[in-house]
């Protein structure tokens, strides 16, 4: 039997009551996240491949201007996901890990982390997207130099025989750089008051932009390499930076989009007409001596090639919010002969450099 006491509750004096009440109606009620009435937003960090590079249409201040090369797009896939909210581009061509971790610069640009943290604050961020590694120890553009010096000079030898054995090595020091941008992410996350797990953090890798399955006379048309270098680079490099990038998402809880195969079959030279690639061949852009001036002359003036395409980027952005809006750990994106990119399964990780 259950014994109920019998004592009196003391009452509280008459001004205590009042007290309470006038400190209850001040206070309000308990904020909850249904208050959070900031805009949402998407936002991407990286390098080149989102910033959107080769895609063109850049943002006026990053095309050159005052030493900033970084050529952030309109057309960049992360205005193309069709999630909600705003799109926010903080990716700037060449970036490496160190650029987008707390305390790094690039192209008079400060830390990618550091301006996600503001970018937090003023939004309510529900996914960010990274790219990056290409121009850390795995040095794509290092690479694809090497391989057209080995094709125009006789006397260099393959650049899959002299970059190849280097290879596990570069992708080793690349994802332990990589892992420390994500640490920072997170870190700018938590910061602006971020749970880990009270946003989307994917990892994605690159679109192979090199094919051995080229037009005849290739170097005449934009693409000086030998068809089995870029083989290599198809079936072997890329697919090793992004069983790299996978390992980094897999140990900091990130999910991951392999872009490997995204625009497969529509690689720089694999077709006649260059409207039908999704990977622009060497590219020269006079546009850069508009806005860079004499800064432009060298690389600059060619900074496009071998990137995507505005086409690339819209099939890329969509695939991506279908990633982001399925919920999955990880997948792929494959490019399919009808111009679409769909999801499918990951790969199977290779070994990085095999």
């Amino acid at each position: 039997m259950i014994r109920f006491l019998r004592h009196p509750v003391p009452a509280l004096p008459a001004a205590s009551v009042v007290a309470l009440l006038v400190l209850a109606a001040l206070l309000g009620p308990a904020p909850s996240a249904a208050a959070d009435t900031r805009p949402t937003a998407v936002v991407a960090l990286g390098d080149s491949a989102a910033s959107g590079d080769g895609a063109g249409d850049y943002e006026a201040g990053t095309r050159g201007e005052g030493g900033d090369w970084c050529h952030r797009s309109a057309h960049a896939y992360v205005h193309r996901t069709g999630l909600p909210g705003e799109s926010i581009n903080l990716a700037c061509s060449g970036a490496d890990s160190a650029a987008v971790a707390f305390g790094g610069t690039h192209n008079t640009e400060g830390s990618q982390a550091q301006r996600l943290g503001e970018v937090a604050g003023r939004f309510r961020v529900t996914t960010v997207v990274l790219q990056v590694g290409a121009n850390d120890d795995a040095a794509l553009t290092a690479t694809g130099i090497a391989c057209i010096r080995a094709f125009v000079d006789a006397r260099q030898p393959p650049c899959r025989d002299t970059i190849g054995p280097q290879a596990p090595a570069r992708m080793a020091a690349t994802g332990a750089k990589v892992e420390g941008a994500v640490r920072d992410v997170r870190e700018a996350m938590r910061r602006a008051g971020y749970a880990d797990n009270g946003y989307e953090l994917v990892l994605v890798s690159y679109a192979a932009p090199v094919t051995d399955r080229m037009v005849p006379v290739q170097a005449a048309q934009g693409c000086p390499y030998s068809r089995a270098d870029a083989g290599w680079g198809r079936t072997v490099l890329f697919p090793a930076l992004s069983a790299t990038i996978a390992g980094v998402a897999e140990r900091t809880g990130a999910r991951f989009l392999d872009m490997v195969r995204a625009t497969e079959g529509r690689e720089a030279c694999s077709h006649a007409l260059y409207s039908e690639e999704w990977q622009r061949r060497i590219t020269v852009d006079p546009e850069a001596l508009v806005h860079g001036g004499l800064d432009a002359i060298g690389f600059h003036l060619a900074q496009e090639s071998f990137h995507p395409t505005a086409a690339a980027h819209a099939e890329m952005g969509r695939c991506l919010g279908d990633f982001v809006r399925a919920g999955a750990v990880t997948a792929s994106c494959v490019a399919g002969p009808d111009g679409r990119d769909r999801l499918a399964p990951a790969a199977p990780a290779a070994a990085p450099g095999a």
